[in-house]
């Protein structure tokens, strides 16, 4: 047979076009091979910290939705529904968010630590001081909080207390559970329920001047509604008559001796602390060893935790071993509060000092209000 050298390149050449092209198919399989490995692998490091924050917002937006147990009060400042009507903004969500993952992180490390039901809770006042109260203790390594107010005694209660001790971050022999949430020393139903729980459960709650407290409480949901009636409007039945409007939530909420004659219904004055929002800026290191002497912890945190602010005009924390920055609360703290009729003022300063007197006896403390 003779050689054809047409026949051989027809033979020859179609061979090495598919070797090249099996080469290049191989080489490009390799490759989505490797970014689907890649990508698999990026992704599977993500859930533990997403599935969290998700879950914990979900959680936030089931107990915005319940509805408040202020009964007949009227709430046009206090919509429980939004955000800011707690005191925490997003920057303050995420830092508790973080808090929590930590605290979680550092139970897996260690097998004796459970989730349990707070021995005490920060139960008031809104406006007073709690936000900052509560991000001083966690400073305190043997105490363990949640960032986040559960409502659970006011509006979640029909959810169990199982539901209530899984929102706790874990914490280990020797260490103390406490979460904070401000309305409820406001409500009726509250101190019965505490007490069901547990009645040996320490209670603190953070009081201030009841008419700096109402601008208080007016400026934060003016910060979110520009367009709700004025201060004086709401305070005052009508203008002429000059009679104070309790029907308004802010305005009962500063009658803290009303208030506190329902908890002594059930627990001993002993059990109560009242912390003075006003000192909790001026003197924090000595409001936080009062504190921290009623929990029965050590004085851990001190003067050297705190580094006052004047921009702020409150405190902000600072770790001592450390050359860091220090850390200031949120955006939603040391808003500028409004003008308001003097005159308005001075009648809700009187209206309030029948109950600030009796606050006075009842605590066996002056808080100098008047």
């Amino acid at each position: 047979m003779e050689y054809s050298p047409i026949i051989h390149s027809l033979h020859v050449v179609p061979s090495s076009h598919v070797k090249n092209k099996l080469f290049v198919f191989c080489i490009m399989l390799s490759l989505w091979v490797y970014m689907i490995y890649c990508c698999v692998g990026y992704c599977s490091t993500v859930p533990n910290l997403t599935y969290g924050s998700v879950n914990r917002r979900e959680n936030h937006a089931e107990v915005d939705n319940q509805g408040s147990s202020l009964g007949a009060s009227r709430d046009l400042l206090n919509n429980e529904n939004e955000l800011d009507s707690r005191g925490d903004e997003w920057d303050e969500i995420r830092g508790e968010a973080k808090a929590l993952d930590d605290n979680a992180m550092s139970g897996s490390l260690n097998e004796s630590e459970s989730k349990k039901l707070p021995q005490a809770i920060i139960i008031g006042v809104k406006k007073g001081g709690t936000r900052a109260l509560l991000e001083f203790l966690r400073l305190h390594p043997d105490i363990r909080a949640v960032g986040a107010e559960p409502h659970f005694f006011d509006r979640n209660y029909d959810k169990g207390l199982e539901w209530y001790r899984e929102l706790m971050p874990k914490s280990s022999e020797g260490q103390l559970t406490m979460e904070k949430t401000p309305s409820y020393y406001v409500t009726k139903e509250v101190p019965a329920r505490i007490y069901a729980m547990s009645k040996d459960t320490k209670l603190i709650v953070v009081v201030r001047d009841p008419v700096t407290r109402a601008i208080s409480d007016y400026t934060q949901t003016r910060s979110k509604k520009q367009d709700i009636p004025s201060f004086e409007s709401l305070t005052l039945k009508n203008t002429s008559a000059g009679l104070i409007d309790t029907t308004w939530s802010a305005v009962q909420i500063g009658m803290y001796a009303k208030h506190l004659e329902r908890w002594l219904q059930y627990f001993p004055m002993e059990q109560l602390l009242f912390v003075s929002g006003e000192r909790l800026i001026t003197d924090p290191a000595g409001e936080m060893a009062r504190v921290q002497d009623f929990l029965g912890l050590r004085r851990v945190v001190t003067e050297k935790h705190f580094h006052f602010n004047p921009a702020k005009g409150f405190p902000c924390l600072k770790r001592p071993e450390g050359n860091s920055r220090p850390h200031c609360l949120g955006k939603t703290k040391g808003r500028t509060h409004p003008n308001i009729d003097p005159e308005v003022v001075q009648r809700l300063r009187d209206f309030y000092k029948p109950f600030n007197f009796k606050f006075y006896q009842m605590t066996g403390h002056d808080f100098s209000w008047d």
